[in-house]
Order: C-alpha cells, then structure tokens, then sequence
C-alpha cells in the first residue's frame, strides 16, 4: 500500500482543527480539572484557619516530635504525645486570657459608668480652670451619662459576642489539633506528595520549604513572642500604676505589637496624657519609661535575637501580609498572609531565575 504524500498534512490539519476529539478531550479534561479544583476550594474554605494554625504548629513542633521519634521509634505515639503537650500549653492559657479578657471589659464598663454617672471624675480637673471648663462645655454638647450607657452596651455586646462564638472557636480549635496531629504524623508522605504533584523540581521544593518554614518560625517567635512579652511587660506596668483593667490593656497592647510599624505605644501613650491630666506626673514618667524601655529591650534586642535574618522580607511588606492578612482572613491571617506572600515571593524568584 503507497501512502499519500499529504498524510502527514492531513494530520497536523486534524490536530489543529479545534473541533478534533483529540482537542475535545483536552478541553473536556483541563474543564474538568478545573471544576473539581474550585469546588475542593469551596470545600476546604472553612477550614483555612484550623489548617494555617496546625501547619504553624506543625512546623513549630517538628523538632519536638522527631526527638521523640528517635527515642521510642513510635510515629504515632509520638504525634499524639506532642499533640497532647501542644495542646496544654495553648489551651489552658487561651481559656485563662478570655476568662480574664472578658471579666476585666465588664467590670471596666461598670466602673466608666459609674464614674460618669457618680460626678467624681470632675473632681480630678477640678483644680485646672481651663481643663474643667472645657469639659463643662462638652458635657453640655453630649449625655455623658447615656454615653457611658451605650458605651457599657457595646462593651457587654462584644463580651456575649466572644462567649457565644466560644463554640465555633472550640470546634477550630478541635479540627486544629486533629489535623496538626497527622501533619506530625504523616509529615513526610505529606512532603512526598507535595513534591510528586508540583511541577517545581526537588530543589526548587526544598527552597520553598524552608522559606516557608522560616516564615512561620519568624512571624511566631518575632511577632507572637515579642507582642506577648510586650504585652506582659507593659500591663505589668498598667497593674503597678493601679490603672484600670491592666489585662485586658495588656492584651490590647500585646495585640498591637503584632504589626510592626504600630505599637503599644497607641494605648499607653493616652494612658500617660490621662496621668498628667489628672495630676499623676510620677506616675505617666515613669509609664512613658517603661513604654519605651520595652520597646527598646524587646524590639531592638530580643526581636533580632529571636528573629535574626530568617524573615527576607521588608518591614512594610511583612505590615502588609500581616494587617491585610488579618482583614481577609481573620486572625489566622497573621500567619496566613505572610506564608502567602512569602510563596510568592519564591515563586517569582524561580521564574526569574528559569528565565535567565
């Protein structure tokens, strides 16, 4: 049989025509693909915080469980192991700080109100002419008293709000662990597989591993740590000074020193212009002090020991991933959003580099 000589060209025409079954496959099978990645997107949706917080945790107790690994040789009795002390050292703290957080905002609301409703904080600017007219006037302009009471309101609002949303909480919380404990468990076939269906190569994985792990490990220690010694250094202070409800202050602050460029000082520094207001120099000196010796001793000495070159990220851009983070994700957006951006980054890197 003598082939024609336009067979290879009736091919490539074939091949080309759109309309092919080769080209229907293909399409059939990318639209298909596609589909079934958005709806596993919809579905693993409401699970980004528990899984963003288990891969932190996972990453931070890695080494925890493979000393435990190399002792007694059990995986899975070592992941449950970790698991469990992991869990006690986060849980029984968490539920401590909103026990306080929401005694101390109820009882602070009581005292405003009847602060405000009593008269007794005319007292305190009783002796500065100008400052107490200024105030007379203002309270001529607004309801102090009803003020107080929508202020109350609010603050009891937010306090029902967390109580009745501890039990979402709890079930994140649940999954969290229940997840962090294959991730400890399962921690290699999890990698393997990762690898197996990127299309990076090997190298170009291990990059982006340890990237990301050092991403965690800087965000955790130098963000997490830092705030909360800020947090307990600074409400200490709050405590010593005898100003009102010093842990849930502490916790605000504490909060605060998350983003980088803001800080504590947005609430200590009105709390020591309320000091000099109502007379108390000694006292705002020595909170300014002790405000700023905090952020000396824990930014500029604690946060590069903790930290050291591990996060290669610009500060304004770590404020981004952080505060932007937190806005689309929620809380568990401060570790979410700088693991995004640093995946990115790598990612950008590797095609610059592949160009090249």
């Amino acid at each position: 049989m003598i082939s024609s000589p336009n067979g290879g060209g009736d091919a490539r025409e074939r091949d080309a025509d759109w309309a092919s079954p080769r080209h229907i496959h293909t399409a059939f099978f990318l639209s298909a693909t596609l589909l079934g990645s958005y709806l596993c997107y919809l579905i693993a949706l409401p699970f980004v915080p528990s899984v963003t917080w288990a891969i932190g945790l996972a990453v931070l107790a890695t080494p925890v469980q493979k000393w435990l690994e190399a002792k007694f040789q059990r995986p899975g009795l070592c992941a449950l192991a970790t698991t469990c002390l992991l869990g006690l050292v986060v849980v029984v703290p968490a539920s401590l700080a909103i026990q306080q957080l929401a005694s101390q905002a109820a009882n602070g609301a009581v005292l405003v109100v009847e602060k405000l409703e009593s008269g007794e904080w005319r007292q305190d600017f009783s002796s500065r002419p100008r400052l107490a007219s200024a105030i007379e006037q203002l309270e001529q302009r607004l309801d102090l008293s009803e003020v107080a009471k929508m202020l109350s309101e609010a603050i009891s609002g937010i306090t029902m709000s967390i109580l009745k949303n501890s039990v979402y909480q709890l079930i994140d919380l649940f999954l969290t662990f229940y997840l962090l404990f294959f991730l400890l468990r399962d921690r290699d076939a999890i990698l393997s597989g990762l690898c197996r269906f990127s299309p990076l190569t090997a190298g170009q994985m291990s990059v982006l591993y340890n990237r990301v792990k050092d991403t965690i490990d800087a965000t955790v220690y130098g963000s997490f740590i830092v705030a909360g010694i800020q947090g307990v250094m600074l409400g200490g202070t709050f405590w010593f000074l005898g100003l009102p409800a010093p842990f849930l202050w502490g916790l605000v602050m504490a909060c605060l020193a998350l983003a980088p460029v803001a800080g504590a000082v947005l609430v200590w520094g009105p709390a020591a212009g309320f000091l000099v207001l109502e007379g108390s120099w000694g006292k705002a000196i020595a909170l300014v002090v002790l405000g700023v010796l905090a952020i000396v001793i824990v930014d500029n000495l604690l946060r590069p020991v903790l930290v050291g070159k591990r996060l290669q990220t610009h500060t304004v851009l770590v404020f981004i991933s952080v505060v932007g983070g937190m806005i689309v994700y929620g809380p568990s957006g401060v570790l979410l959003g700088p693991i995004v951006l640093t995946v990115t980054q790598v990612l950008l890197e590797t095609s610059r580099n592949d160009r090249v």
